[in-house]
């Protein structure tokens, strides 16, 4: 028998089989019976077996999933309401000036031409995103080109409209979704001001290249804020990076020596990736200053596993699933997001009562 028809006889058997599963009710198997109504008081979302079930026992470890869609349903609901108010500000612009629409009044009233990218901007954006040289070749060039002029043309759109709503501000009744998860900082390394307003908990990975721009990020945090704002360390190595385990031991045996050098020693491991094994540990330990054959003793022995295993576990109970996570006084920012990001809720968090 052919490959073409063996594969035909079995698409049909699929075919056949997923429309007798369809199509008998008699044979479905059997499932919880759930009788849905309104809750005897607030608060309440269930009952099992007399036993009444709050909000937060339901939701249980799956808060962090929970406040992702919850932010996904917040991000799109935004997004089409700039569409909206793009569509109506610019579109009575465009009526008054007797163009067809948005769009042509865009081309011609805002952006006036073709948008240029100078060179120095280019070479800027390849810098901050890390884009090696040897991968870029004259159609990434034109792609990274390309999504350059997209956020310029953005830019000067929501420019526009800033000036246009100035006077007329839009009014939104919905509310961006806040999280309140408490998070221990524990003996976790920390960095900055200790009686801070604003804490930051972070779960990270020394192996995982995005965890590496979210140390460049909380650099530019503790830079941008200083005492005003507190940092800690949470140790979360990926089961796919086979060096980040013994690299989060490492960095708890240098802050087991010197709790400030934690830090150095975090910034040059964050930097040589490609260098996490126990040899190469062992350099960055000296570079970050403490002592080599103590801190040698301190890898060889494990000494420091169970914490490491502690911190995953903390994570994952609070439902942690990948790398990095940062909790803002309680608030979820998930990957390598830039500074903005982060100092819009810090900000928020600062001005709150």
């Amino acid at each position: 028998m052919d490959t073409k028809r063996t594969l035909k006889i079995v698409s049909t058997c699929l075919l056949t089989l997923g429309v007798i599963v369809a199509c008998t009710s008699e044979s479905a198997k059997a499932k919880i019976n759930f009788l849905i109504k309104d809750a005897s008081k607030p608060g309440i979302v269930a009952k099992i077996n007399g036993e009444e079930i709050t909000e937060d026992q339901l939701i249980g470890d799956a808060q962090l999933e929970l406040m992702q869609i919850k932010k996904q349903e917040y991000d799109l609901k935004m997004g089409q309401l700039n569409k909206l108010v793009q569509e109506r500000f610019i579109g009575a612009e465009a009526k008054k000036e007797g163009l067809a629409s948005a769009d042509e009044y865009i081309a011609k009233k805002i952006i006036k031409g073709d948008i240029k990218i100078t060179d120095a901007e280019y070479k800027k954006f390849v810098k901050e995103k890390n884009i090696p040289e040897s991968n870029i070749n004259d159609q990434v060039k034109e792609r990274i080109n390309a999504y350059m002029k997209d956020q310029k043309k953005d830019e000067m759109v929501q420019a526009f409209l800033a000036k246009l709503t100035k006077s007329s501000p839009v009014e939104v009744y919905f509310k961006k979704p806040k999280s309140n998860i408490q998070v221990e900082v524990g003996d976790a390394p920390i960095e900055g001001g200790a009686s801070a307003k604003v804490n930051i908990v972070v779960f990270s990975d020394f192996q995982c290249p995005f965890c590496s721009k979210g140390a460049k990020v909380t650099q530019e945090i503790h830079k941008k804020y200083g005492n005003k704002v507190k940092i800690a360390f949470k140790q979360f190595p990926l089961p796919m990076h086979k060096d980040a385990p013994l690299a989060a031991e490492a960095s708890m045996c240098v802050y087991d020596q010197n709790k400030d050098k934690f830090w150095k020693f975090h910034d040059i491991a964050f930097a040589n990736q490609d260098k996490l094994d126990a040899e190469n540990l062992v350099k960055h330990a000296k570079a970050a200053g403490v002592d080599d054959k103590k801190f040698k003793e301190c890898l060889d022995s494990h000494k420091n596993a169970d914490y490491v295993k502690k911190d995953q576990a903390y994570g994952e109970k609070l439902g942690v699933r990948s790398t990095p996570t940062f909790f803002v006084n309680g608030q979820l920012l998930s990957g390598a997001l830039p500074l903005d990001a982060f100092s819009e809720v810090i900000d928020e968090e600062m001005n709150a009562k």
